[in-house]
């Protein structure tokens, strides 16, 4: 094929073993990636935590610094989409699947099965439950995206660099190493990490779908309806990825948060609204007041709690740092004339308020109904949780289709998205790359989430994910200096 360099074909290779190795030998490849995420966990928690809050740390310094006026462009470069659909895409492609599938199960499992600290079931544990959810969905994760997405942004409209990893550390060890091996392998690290990230998540969202078909149509639980869901949802994201980004993410996207601020709505109003807004408020408060204690927490005299944060915490760290690349990319396409410090204060704090307001509605309405002695949530398995918490409010089928329309579309945004940046990735930056490349990527993510569902692999993937973001956190670093001292010339 035309365009494509050799990152393409080192990448492919790569997940072609991944897949057969998954495929044969399901539990070895658990087995070997756990235990070198234990090893990690161990040695490098720490690590971890210190490298995500200098994250937030560089954001709020480039927001309130002289960095926060350069614009993410030419001076004469307007913002290529509205803020509604910029906002809306960059949480499409950010959050996703992983939001709906964890509002619901994430405060659940730390108020009643597996808690921060706190006796389960107690108080101090559902107050925590939603403390912590919104600790690992908000300000930590965005910073990682904010900061690969700005540097990415950066070097390829202001300095007009190619859209690669490897270019934006140019400044750092020049040309000929960036365009030669190191930068190659550097390229193909991010296109994998994006590919298990990803795929990882369409598991997670085609179970989900089954569980929620199951729930309102008792429809079957196999693995075969489940990989009959993917192929239709692959179809489907090929084609939105045919019709191009302005047009098929766009718009999906668009409708997308439409229907999830519907949903949203009409579960407030339906269910406990004032113990939500109580919660919601409360949540806001403990979450300021104890981010810094949260953010630096290892427990190291406790090997209970110790596990839980590098089950819970760490795990996130790493989901976030992996999926950097892809969405990073992703929202640096989507921002171009923007300045610095629009950017930042966006791609932080809006999501981080609309994560909120879900897990506060979602993750609340179960938290009372297991309280009350109304249905035992935490029994249920994470894909159906969000369903057996609708089915006792007042419209629970009817908000039960439209979670699965919003699943369903998450589940194409996300994945049109990945094919577009493996795209850009493998073809040596191109802003609009072939249709046919990114289809070979969407048959390949396809076929890595069929591998999730049929093996239950998800947690060789997660840990696969906590073994990828470990050199490519050394790597968020050296962007960040990249970008400093670059910028800092220019000012």
């Amino acid at each position: 094929m035309k365009n494509v360099t050799s990152v393409f074909w080192y990448a492919i290779a790569i997940c072609v073993i991944v897949v057969i190795w998954g495929a044969t030998a399901p539990v070895n490849l658990e087995s070997v990636s756990a235990t070198a995420t234990a090893v990690i966990s161990d040695y490098f928690g720490w690590y971890y935590m210190l490298v995500v809050f200098a994250m937030i740390v560089f954001c709020l310094y480039l927001v309130f610094s002289k960095f926060g006026k350069i614009k993410l462009g030419k001076k004469e470069d307007k913002p290529e989409f509205s803020l509604p659909a910029w906002f809306a895409m960059l949480f499409s492609a950010g959050m996703g699947i992983g939001l709906v599938f964890f509002t619901t199960a994430e405060p659940i499992s730390h108020a009643f099965t597996s808690t921060p600290g706190a006796e389960p079931g107690s108080a101090q544990a559902i107050q925590e439950s939603l403390q912590y959810s919104i600790f690992h969905w908000g300000l930590h994760g965005w910073a990682i995206y904010g900061i690969i997405a700005l540097v990415l942004a950066y070097f390829k409209y202001y300095k007009e660099s190619p859209g690669l990893i490897s270019a934006t550390l140019v400044p750092l060890f020049g040309e000929k190493a960036m365009h030669g091996t190191w930068g190659r392998v550097i390229d193909t690290l991010a296109v994998f990490a994006t590919i298990v990230g990803v795929a990882s998540t369409l598991g997670f969202g085609s179970a989900q779908i089954n569980g929620g078909l199951t729930f309102l149509f008792d429809a079957p639980k196999t693995f075969w309806f489940q990989l009959l869901i993917l192929v239709v949802a692959t179809a489907l994201f090929i084609l939105s990825a045919w019709t191009g980004l302005g047009k098929g993410i766009k718009y999906l996207s668009t409708i997308n948060m439409g229907l999830a601020t519907i949903l949203v709505i009409t579960l407030f109003i339906v269910g406990p609204s004032i113990y939500i807004l109580n919660m919601f408020t409360s949540t806001i408060g403990n979450y300021l007041s104890n981010i810094l204690d949260m953010s630096f927490q290892l427990k190291p005299l406790d090997d209970e709690d110790r596990g839980w944060i590098d089950s819970w915490t760490i795990f996130y760290w790493a989901w976030w740092i992996s999926w950097g690349p892809f969405v990073g990319m992703f929202i640096a396409r989507v921002s171009k004339g923007r300045t610095v410090r629009q950017f930042i204060t966006g791609v932080l704090l809006a999501p981080t308020l609309v994560t909120i307001i879900f897990f506060s509605v979602f993750g609340v309405s179960a938290l009372n109904l297991e309280q009350n002695g109304i249905a035992e949530i935490s029994s249920l398995a994470t894909e159906v949780a969000t369903f057996g918490t609708l089915e006792h409010y007042p419209l629970g089928e009817i908000m039960s289709f439209i979670t699965i329309l919003v699943i369903a579309i998450f589940f194409i945004t996300s994945a049109d998205s990945a094919t577009f940046v493996l795209g850009m990735f493998s073809t040596n930056g191109s802003l609009n790359p072939k249709n046919t490349v990114k289809v070979i990527w969407g048959l390949t993510l396809a076929a890595m989430a069929a591998i999730v569902v049929y093996f239950g692999g998800i947690q060789g993937f997660q840990n696969l994910l906590i073994i990828v973001a470990l050199p490519f956190s050394f790597i968020l670093i050296l962007m960040s200096v990249s970008f400093y001292i670059t910028a800092k010339k220019e000012l």
